[in-house]
């Protein structure tokens, strides 16, 4: 009996949704390790600009420090990296799942036809979102965490002390700021990976999968942090602030003002240069660590019927 091309294949959706969060755990971690050092250079660079002015000045005065200081708020950000991963590319896929491109076989990885671009930035955009939900105590406390100099403070002391300052809501200090951020930032990573991949195979037909899954995901972080940056300066500021100052919402808007009024428009870049060198890396990793995840999730952990 002949299949029919047509047919669509029934997919277990407890499996999708397991294969999805047991991947983007894998690449979180992948990611975080891999980038950490460079995100807090971003951050010192970001909320101090006076005391850390280039990255060189910056890494030197980290490494003063102690190797360790490259990587405060580690353990938060990779704990947020995979619930904010895990509803990245579960939505992500989620949403794949629920509207695939009529003219392609989606389980082509190849694509042998020109790909639907503006669904994935939509989608993406949407999924920016959501994750943005998620991510937002452990981004406070990673800002807060990042600009404390030459004292050895753990991320629990400081959640202590937001607590006692400011209850818990502290712990949602600048919403729309990181949904603004998130937002953007996940339009055009999403669709610019799933651009670089067309790219890549329309370029190197004989591209290795690692090395184009490789490529497309670093390019995609670099293109996605140089389309966020603007709103990642101003929500950065925002949540590394104690008291009142720290509010849930209200104090972005303001804070873009204030930083266009003292540093001009290229301070909302501040800290692009170390963010860029980082993003390619830990992007590669994250979306390398997501496509093996995948295929050690199919072959070793629940393999498709």
């Amino acid at each position: 009996m002949t299949k029919d091309p047509l047919a669509i294949k029934k997919t277990n959706p407890l499996r999708d949704v397991s294969r999805d969060l047991f991947s983007a755990s894998i690449g979180s971690v992948f990611c975080c390790y891999v980038g950490q050092p460079l995100d807090t250079v971003k951050v010192r660079m970001q909320t101090q600009p006076q005391q850390f002015p280039n990255i060189s000045t910056t890494i030197l005065k980290v490494y003063r420090e102690g190797i360790v200081a490259f990587w405060k708020g580690a353990v938060p950000t990779a704990a947020g990296m995979i619930l904010e991963n895990g509803m990245a590319f579960g939505v992500n896929e989620g949403l794949k799942r629920a509207f695939p491109d009529a003219d392609q076989d989606t389980t082509n990885d190849a694509a042998s036809s020109i790909p639907s671009l503006f669904k994935p930035f939509l989608i993406g955009g949407f999924t920016g979102c959501c994750s943005a939900l998620v991510l937002l105590p452990s981004e406070v406390v990673k800002a807060k965490t990042q600009v404390v100099v030459g004292q050895n403070i753990s991320s629990k002391e400081i959640i202590r002390q937001m607590i006692s300052t400011q209850g818990y809501k502290s712990m949602l200090v600048g919403l729309d700021a990181q949904l603004a951020r998130d937002s953007s930032f996940y339009a055009v990573f999403f669709g610019g990976y799933e651009m670089n991949k067309y790219i890549l195979q329309s370029i190197f037909p004989s591209i290795p999968e690692e090395l184009k899954y490789f490529l497309a995901g670093g390019f995609a972080g670099m293109m996605g942090w140089t389309a966020a940056m603007p709103f990642d300066v101003p929500k950065t500021n925002v949540q590394a602030r104690w008291g009142s100052d720290a509010k849930v919402i209200g104090n972005y808007w303001p804070e873009m003002k204030i930083i266009a009024r003292e540093r001009g428009l290229l301070g909302f870049y501040n800290g692009l240069a170390p963010t860029l060198v980082r993003a390619f890396p830990a992007n590669a990793a994250l979306f390398l660590g997501v496509e093996l995840g995948k295929k050690l999730f199919d072959n070793a952990v629940w393999k498709d019927a």
